[in-house]
């Protein structure tokens, strides 16, 4: 599905292919671009080919190549490993995943670290998330002007104090080691941007040579019985 969104956000830009997607640099409020496609080729084939005995899986060309497919799926194929090389001969380091459902966070119902929160991604050296979601639910961005840091809730921020119960100045590395500050709350009344089948984005990380904010994300509830393809590094 073609995105309609990529250029009503001041985050976000869209570009036409591979080498604007990589070289486009973020700048300003600018912390998401996308790579809008139409993509051919039955990826549900795959998926339904493909044997998922646990919530999530990892699957590499060789994985891909054994599996028996009609011409369609044979191009949906084609489609994630172009995509999978092309990222590799960028430096990245791709990840095609089968997923389930990823894995909930029940330590404490208030404050769930797991996917499903809008959170951003961080990293000690300069770095970008890629993603492109073939199959499924898509992934969601959140317009930075439209959340809250939820450690910046008073409400929230009283309920991590009482969590911790330590000593004041240790209250910050309490929450970055725990992870609570990569989360954030969406504001009342905002709707997500679903990043669409078929786009490969490249998106903000939180790191100390950054010049922007991070692209706050999250990962989708997961249809009924579909399960998603995500490529993702």
């Amino acid at each position: 599905m073609m995105l309609d969104v990529c250029n009503t956000e001041k985050q976000i830009q869209s570009v036409t292919n591979f080498n604007d997607l990589i070289n486009t640099p973020f700048h300003g409020e600018l912390n998401a671009i996308c790579w809008p496609r139409e993509l051919t080729g039955d990826f549900s084939e795959i998926v339904r080919k493909l044997e998922l005995k646990s919530n999530m899986m990892v699957i590499d060309e060789e994985a891909l190549f054994e599996l028996q497919l009609s011409e369609s799926g044979q191009l949906a194929r084609e489609i994630l490993v172009n995509d999978f090389r092309l990222l590799k001969s960028y430096g990245a380091s791709p990840i095609l995943n089968l997923i389930k459902c990823y894995e909930r966070d029940d330590s404490d119902a208030f404050f769930p670290t797991d996917v499903y929160s809008y959170h951003v991604d961080r990293s000690p050296i300069p770095v970008d998330t890629f993603l492109c979601t073939y199959h499924g639910a898509s992934s969601e961005i959140l317009p930075n002007s439209k959340a809250e840091q939820k450690v910046n809730v008073p409400e929230i921020r009283n309920e991590l104090k009482q969590l911790y119960q330590g000593e004041e100045e240790g209250f910050e590395v309490f929450l970055t080691e725990h992870f609570f500050d990569l989360h954030y709350q969406v504001n009342a009344n905002e709707k997500p941007i679903r990043m669409g089948l078929g786009n490969l984005w490249k998106i903000s990380v939180d790191h100390p040579e950054s010049k922007v904010p991070p692209c706050i994300h999250r990962a989708p509830i997961e249809n009924l019985g579909e399960h998603r393809l995500l490529l993702i590094c």
